[in-house]
């Protein structure tokens, strides 16, 4: 027991992104937080395009023709994005689906306030996700009849995982997928622009948080 709580007590000390980050002036961070997610963003990214790949890839048979491995697969998948019928494939390609990048971005800046806050430095949570578990950091200002806490992760990288997860199969932002699903069958950009308008849920701040998220956007151009 002694060693597990060293171990997670190592792991939670060196949590957040690069120390020489913290150095560097206003400007020159938010340079270099574009650089450091990027790749992360494109990473995530391509694993979902992967997927989405796979799904088409079983999709383009005939059910009766599907073997017991594909099934496996849509299974995953399904447990995975929260996909209520195996059989609704508009339902799998609505939600298996990429994040603009710069709408990854601006989230990121506004809820982790440029990678600076408490939870991103301590907690590698860079996008405000609350989990009920118990396992996590309690808010300062977190209501009296609330229970939630800020989610740990083990990496920077695991919380965009999570947050994707999130944004692609949270009821929430259903919205979000379905607005995405319309450009892309009518062959047309989704931009992180388009795509703020659809997370009026994702803060309590409603309209305003849409307005702080595309005025961050701009600056990823």
């Amino acid at each position: 027991m002694r060693k597990l709580l060293l171990i997670f007590t190592f792991s939670f000390l060196f949590a957040g992104l690069p120390e020489y980050y913290y150095k560097l002036p206003l400007q020159k961070q938010k340079k270099e937080f574009k650089r450091i997610l990027i790749p992360m963003i494109e990473k995530e990214n391509q694993k979902i395009l992967q997927e989405r790949y796979l799904a088409r890839s079983i999709f383009h048979k005939p059910f009766y023709m599907l073997d017991f491995d594909s099934l496996i697969v849509l299974s995953k998948f399904a447990k995975k994005y929260k996909i209520h019928n195996l059989y609704n494939k508009e339902e799998f390609f609505k939600k298996i689906d990429v994040i603009p990048p710069r709408l990854v971005l601006a989230q990121g800046a506004v809820e982790s306030a440029w990678g600076k806050s408490y939870f991103a430095k301590k907690a590698n949570n860079l996008f405000g996700q609350w989990t009920y578990t118990g396992r996590g950091l309690v808010p300062k200002n977190r209501d009296a009849n609330k229970t939630h806490t800020v989610r740990i992760f083990k990496s920077p990288q695991q919380s965009l995982e999570v947050y994707m997860r999130n944004l692609n199969r949270n009821p929430a932002y259903k919205k979000f997928r379905e607005v995405r699903y319309k450009y892309r069958k009518e062959n047309k950009k989704f931009t992180a622009e388009i795509a703020a308008t659809t997370l009026i849920l994702y803060s309590q701040l409603r309209e305003v948080y849409v307005r702080i998220l595309q005025n961050i956007i701009k600056q990823f151009r």
